[in-house]
This record gives structure tokens, C-alpha cells and sequence, in this order.
């Protein structure tokens, strides 16, 4: 009777199918991930390589024992799929990526929370801001070559975003728009005499077109201050077109008035833009030129229909200071050599002394336009006073 040879020796195993070499061979094409089928191997043979694979391994181990932590040594020899089970976990270098996606997104999670807190902080970073305007732009140096760009953004004007859509999105706001050149004796005047004439233009400029109390409709008493009442006929010609306005006497030439039974400001900001400049008169004689564009979002006294209009006033003035020991004027006023004005989206033929704006599709009311097209934002051309008087169309608002 024959007997079967214990399994566990090799010497008794029948005639191996492959060679050591070729299933050496192919253990290491496993572990590199080998699309080879397994060739059937009997178990005694396959622990037999295995052995010699981990004595190898152990031989690696020794002659690399000097290597400094983080340093990586020779390959491993035995194919981590053939003693641990199938490769379903990643190498050290995926580990690695893990370890430093999970930090990376504990950081994002950090930064969205700060975000929701502040989100200026990342809107900041970028052109425009919360409405995605280009944020605000430099100073006014010089008259402007043409109209300026429609803005990348578009859209309705709200109470959170009036001036959207505008290009006084990027203006400045208020009176530090209004930037006062830098002073200099000039015209046999002390460059004290010429600060103060610039500071004076600067505060008419402000009083009659930011001043929340001229905006309403009251008496533009500090603009007023600023002139001199030894100039003919110019204050009482004011002061009669704020008691009486009409069509001869007209105070928005000079002041920026809306009917507070009508319509309200939008919100607390006035976009200015423009400039003011510096050049010498007659002896004893300085002159201020200015040119200001404002720009007024309003929305209704009464109701709230979540329309927001937009009026736009250009304004250009000479003043002058002059010197009292050369001529016949009061110390510290100031003379009108000419003031013009241009309104954008306001009633024509209404000549009650106030602006009265339409709202979206709604006309701005009084006579029909019948004047040309008028971009309202376009500074490059001069005010001089010989416009027509026909009231035109503005293009934009």
C-alpha cells in the first residue's frame, strides 16, 4: 500500500510547473501590479519561495541598518501582496497625500467660517468689491479725453447697490472727493491768502450740493456765506430764485435742491467726481476754477416700490479771491466770475426750484424732451453756457 508524502516537504513534491525563477518573477510582477494570470503552483513550492523572498528581505533590512530616519533604502523584495493580502491601501506616498489633504481641508473649513464673518475679507482681494465694481478710481488731473466705459457689472440699482450700473460706481463719495489743490503764493497774493481761497471753493462746492438740508429744500445759508455782497446783483438774485423760482430765476444753477414731499436720497452717499484748479488773475486777483459732477440716487418719499433713480448734476464755477487793498471787496469772500450747470434725468419745464427725476420705466414727467441725446457721465466736453436750452434725452443714469 502506497503512502501519501507529508505536503509540507518539498523534496516529496511532485515535478514543479514553473521554474523558481519564473515564479520569482512573476511574485515581483504581482506586486507591480501585472495584469499576468497565476499560474497554479503547488503550496509547498510557493512557501519554499516565500521563505527565500523573506530571507532577503531580512538581509536588505541588515545591510541598510545605518540609514537615517526618512531616508528611503533599496526596494522591498518581497511583493506586499503576496504576505499581507490583496494592495487595497496606498503606498507611503498616498498616505502622505491624505495627511495633507486632511490638513488642507481643515484650513478651507477655517478660512469659509472667517469668510461668513467678514466676507470683505476675500471681496477685498478683488476688483469691486461686494457689487464686483473695478473699485474707486484716482483723482481727476485733467479734463477727461471722453465718456467713461459702461461698468463690467450691469443690473438694476437698488437701495443696497444705487449707484449700479453707473459708472460713478467708482467714484469717489462726498465731500473728500472734492480734492484742494496744493497752495501757492500767486498774483501778488500769500500762499495763506490762495489756501484759503481754495478751502472757500471747496465749502460752496459742499454747501450747495451735499449739504442734506439744501438737498432737502432749506435755505443754502452757508453756501450764501461764501459769496460777497459787494458783487451786483448776484445774492439778491439768488435769494429772490429761492423765494420765488421760476423760469427767469432758477436756484438750480447754483444749488442742488429735490422736493422732500417727492423723493428722498437713497442711502447717506453722493458720487462726486471732477476737478478743481489754480491760475492767477489781474494783480491782487487769484482764481479757482472747479468742474463737479454729482451724482444722486433717490428713491421715493412715499412708498416703497424698490426704485431707485438716479439725477446727475455737472457744475462749473470760477471763483475769485481778491486782494482788498486793490479792490473794492469784502475781506474774505469771494466773487462769481461764472457758474454753469447741466441736469441729467430731471423734469424739463418744471421750474419750481427743484429737480424731479423719473424712476425706471417711468419718464421723468414735465414737457416732452425734444433736445439731442446727452450722456450725462461725459466730462470730456466743457460747460460754456452756450448749450442749447432745449431740454434732450440723457443716454444713461
Amino acid at each position: 500500500m502506497s503512502t501519501v508524502p507529508p505536503p509540507d516537504r518539498p523534496d516529496d513534491d511532485p515535478a514543479p510547473s514553473l521554474s523558481d525563477e519564473q515564479l520569482e518573477s512573476f511574485l515581483r510582477e504581482a506586486a507591480e501590479g501585472g495584469g499576468a494570470a497565476a499560474p497554479k503552483e503547488p503550496s509547498a513550492r510557493a512557501r519554499m519561495v516565500a521563505r527565500r523572498l523573506r530571507e532577503e528581505d531580512e538581509a536588505a533590512r541588515r545591510a541598510r541598518g545605518g540609514r537615517k530616519r526618512g531616508e528611503q533604502g533599496p526596494p522591498q523584495a518581497t511583493p506586499p501582496g503576496w504576505r499581507t493580502g490583496p494592495a487595497t491601501q496606498l503606498g507611503n506616498g498616498g498616505s502622505r497625500r491624505r495627511r495633507v489633504g486632511a490638513v488642507v481641508g481643515v484650513l478651507v473649513l477655517a478660512l469659509l467660517a472667517v469668510v461668513a464673518v467678514r466676507p470683505s475679507l476675500v471681496t477685498d482681494l478683488f476688483p469691486g468689491g461686494e457689487d464686483g465694481s473695478d473699485g474707486p478710481l484716482a483723482a481727476e488731473s485733467a479734463q477727461p479725453t471722453g465718456a467713461p466705459a459702461d461698468p463690467a457689472l450691469s443690473g438694476r440699482a437698488t437701495r443696497e447697490h444705487p449707484f449700479r450700473g453707473s459708472p460713478a460706481e467708482q467714484w469717489a463719495e462726498g465731500a473728500d472727493a472734492i480734492e484742494v489743490p496744493e497752495a501757492k503764493a500767486l498774483s501778488g497774493m500769500s500762499e495763506k491768502d490762495v489756501a484759503f481761497a481754495l478751502r472757500r471753493t471747496k465749502d460752496l462746492l459742499v454747501a450747495a450740493n451735499l449739504d442734506p438740508a439744501v438737498l432737502r429744500g432749506e435755505w443754502p445759508e452757508e453756501a450764501l456765506a461764501v459769496l460777497d455782497p459787494k458783487q451786483p446783483e448776484l445774492l439778491p438774485k439768488l435769494r429772490r430764485s429761492l423765494r420765488e423760482p421760476d423760469e427767469d430765476h432758477d436756484p438750480l444753477r447754483m444749488f442742488t435742491r429735490f422736493d422732500p414731499d417727492e423723493v428722498r436720497l437713497a442711502g447717506d452717499a453722493v458720487k462726486v467726481r471732477g476737478r478743481m484748479e489754480l491760475s492767477a488773475g489781474e494783480e491782487g486777483v487769484v482764481k479757482v476754477d472747479a468742474d463737479y459732477t454729482f451724482v444722486y440716487p433717490l428713491v421715493r418719499a412715499q412708498g416703497d416700490d424698490g426704485r431707485v433713480a438716479r439725477t446727475i448734476v455737472r457744475r462749473v464755477l470760477t471763483l475769485t479771491l481778491n486782494d482788498p487793498a486793490r479792490w473794492n471787496v469784502t475781506e474774505g469772500r469771494l466773487l462769481v466770475e461764472k457758474y454753469f450747470s447741466e441736469h441729467g434725468n430731471t423734469a424739463c419745464g418744471v421750474d419750481d426750484g427743484f429737480l424731479h427725476p423719473g424712476f425706471g420705466d417711468d419718464a421723468a414727467g414735465g414737457d416732452p424732451a425734444t433736445g439731442p441725446l446727452t450722456d450725462p457721465y461725459d466730462r470730456s466736453k466743457p460747460l460754456t453756457g452756450t448749450e442749447s436750452d432745449e431740454c434732450g434725452k440723457v443716454t444713461r443714469t
